[in-house]
């Protein structure tokens, strides 16, 4: 049992508000998923060729007390390239005006203790163990400004309670995806994509779904073609909840056994496993609420 929450800001004045509206809805899923949790926050992309790259220290020794500052400088003198760091404890948003997989490659090699936690124009990511309310506020989520996001609380049934093993997962660029249930056929979606030369970094079901649809997306499906391939060849019971740069995106497995609850007006939309992490926000007594339907897509665009 785990906890999803969404929530797209139609109404551009609100994004300044974004964190703050979201902050007790994963709070509100605590019960789900009590062990770890995790965010990801879309915000306004950067200019073409510019890239942000979210990282996390919390598995090496230095912890919070890993010197940021000076692996950006250190990463100047290698490469000859200036980087901008906004830092918050063992979780630092690297901008590189670069390819992004040039500087990933140095960190591999440089820094081979730093998780690399997603890439793109618009993402920033993070995930940690700890009860939800920890998390978010050792990540100040209450003060994140932007157009969407993405937020998970787990409760591991399948892998171990580590911090890159909890939600959302990412591939590619400004893609995530979070999920409540279980796949029966991760190591099948392994094999099929580990010979295209798509690695692996946990064992985690979720994983293998993220990894397969941006896979699709990457191989020129949009994202509504990618979905449908997705309930061709993954099998289990899910709930999946996934963010791109500009829209969110909402199904559930044709049992439609995990739950999910949206709520939807002219300012928002916001999905959550449960409607308690609803009902703090602003106009709801107002908003249309309805339960996803099994097997269909939901995709709402900024």
């Amino acid at each position: 049992m785990c906890g999803i929450v969404g929530l797209l800001v139609k109404t551009p004045a609100l994004r300044a508000r974004l964190g703050e509206l979201m902050a007790p809805m994963l709070i509100g899923m605590t019960e789900r998923g009590p062990d770890s949790a995790g965010l990801a926050v879309f915000t306004e992309p950067l200019a073409d060729g510019a890239r942000k790259i979210s990282l996390y220290s919390g598995l090496i020794e230095d912890d919070d007390d890993f010197n940021w500052q000076g692996m950006a400088h250190e990463m100047k003198e290698h490469l000859g390239i200036d980087a901008t760091l906004k830092t918050t404890g063992n979780h630092a948003i690297l901008g590189v005006s670069v390819d992004p997989e040039m500087v990933k490659r140095w960190l591999k090699e440089h820094h081979p203790g730093l998780f690399v936690l997603s890439t793109g124009k618009s993402i920033d990511l993070y995930k940690d163990i700890g009860a939800p309310a920890e998390v978010a506020d050792r990540y100040n989520f209450s003060k994140l400004k932007g157009s969407h996001l993405v937020g998970h609380t787990r409760m591991a049934t399948e892998s171990a309670v580590t911090p890159d093993r909890a939600h959302p997962f990412t591939a590619g660029e400004d893609f995530c995806l979070v999920h409540n249930g279980s796949l029966s056929n991760p190591n099948g979606i392994r094999r099929k994509l580990e010979p295209r030369g798509i690695h692996f970094e946990t064992d985690n079901d979720t994983e293998a779904a993220c990894r397969f649809l941006e896979w699709r997306l990457r191989e020129g499906d949009d994202l509504e073609t990618a979905l449908k391939k997705g309930f061709e060849e993954l099998d289990g019971f899910y709930t999946f909840l996934m963010g791109t740069k500009d829209a969110l995106a909402l199904i559930r497995d044709p049992f439609a056994c995990k739950p999910a609850v949206v709520a939807e007006t002219g300012d928002y939309v916001a999905i959550a496993s449960e409607f308690r992490s609803l009902a703090h926000l602003p106009g709801i007594e107002n908003a249309h609420v309805f339960e996803p339907a099994p097997e269909e897509m939901y995709v709402w665009k900024i």
